[in-house]
């Protein structure tokens, strides 16, 4: 599908009449994936907190925009350039990823571009050139995973990374617009967490081999195969592990968070290509991890605050 299809060249189909208000809302909030908004939102606000930020209007207006417009951004322009494949999988319509009606595709786009622009004009203008800098690569790398021309979901490896962007990137702009010279624990965290976000997406991509290929999307699964995509996921998540091992203690506890990603996987690293759905049920393990995983690493912040650990 081009992106002239999918913005307004069936004027037939994009021009009919709108539901209620409503209904708008639901179809923005499904595009947004309301279960992965504390996913980018957490990593900013900790980040930032951590860092000598202070309880200010920069930290509100900052975790508002992680936590719902930058997602409608990331996810929205995905389910409107991903249309086509989207129709052919089967794990689309629900806290997945909907299959986002193309009568729906052009408010989509809008509401995520005028969604995003007070957002980050505002970040732009109390942050500096460092922190404006890291929001461009963030906000570019959300747009460039999806778009048209770009598309880097097509190109297999730099899917991943690009992926792993979108959720690290919050992170680092956090602790770049606090002013915080990153230290070791700051380093050996935003690498694991890199090596975590390489590591998850391309797991994600290995359900979707089958829908992809029939509908000519390239993607780190499609070129390695369904075994060795996992057995690669695994590899990065204990190298995850081996990352906040170089923390020093006490951030080193969190080694042990990807732990149960790579044993969730392990099973499945014999999958061949036409088994690829067989992985969606570890892909569904991984959504409720993450929140175990978040609130893990809560308790050990608060545990070092007070001088626990």
């Amino acid at each position: 599908m081009s992106a002239a299809d999918a913005v307004g060249s069936d004027g037939a189909a994009l021009s009919r009449p709108r539901p209620s208000g409503a209904a708008a809302v639901r179809q923005l909030l499904g595009a947004s994936r309301p279960i992965s908004w504390i996913n980018t939102a957490y990593p900013f606000a900790a980040a930032y907190l951590l860092s000598g930020g202070g309880l200010d209007a920069v930290l509100v207006v900052g975790t508002l925009y992680f936590l719902v417009p930058y997602n409608l951004l990331m996810y929205g322009v995905n389910d409107v350039f991903d249309y086509e494949s989207d129709l052919r999988n089967p794990r689309k319509g629900g806290v997945e990823g909907v299959v986002l009606d193309r009568g729906w595709h052009r408010t989509v786009l809008w509401a995520a571009g005028l969604s995003n622009l007070p957002f980050v004009v505002y970040l732009a203008l109390v942050g500096t050139a460092a922190s404006t800098a890291v929001l461009a690569v963030s906000v570019f790398a959300v747009v460039a995973y999806s778009a048209p021309v770009l598309r880097f979901k097509e190109r297999p490896v730099l899917d991943s990374v690009t992926s792993s962007t979108h959720f690290v990137s919050p992170a680092v702009f956090g602790l770049v617009l606090a002013g915080a010279e990153p230290g070791r624990v700051a380093v050996a965290s935003l690498v694991a967490f890199f090596l975590w976000g390489m590591a998850s997406h391309a797991f994600g991509a290995v359900q979707d081999i089958v829908a992809d290929r029939q509908a000519g999307i390239a993607s780190v699964a499609t070129w390695l195969g369904a075994g060795a995509t996992v057995r690669a996921s695994m590899a990065g998540y204990a190298l995850a592990a081996v990352a906040m091992l170089a923390a020093g203690w006490p951030a080193l506890l969190a080694a042990v968070i990807p732990v149960p990603y790579l044993v969730s996987i392990a099973p499945l690293r014999r999958l061949t290509d036409d088994e690829c759905e067989r992985a969606r049920p570890g892909w569904r393990r991984f959504l409720w991890l993450n929140p175990v995983s978040g609130f893990l690493v809560t308790q050990l912040l608060i545990a070092v605050s007070l001088g626990w650990l």
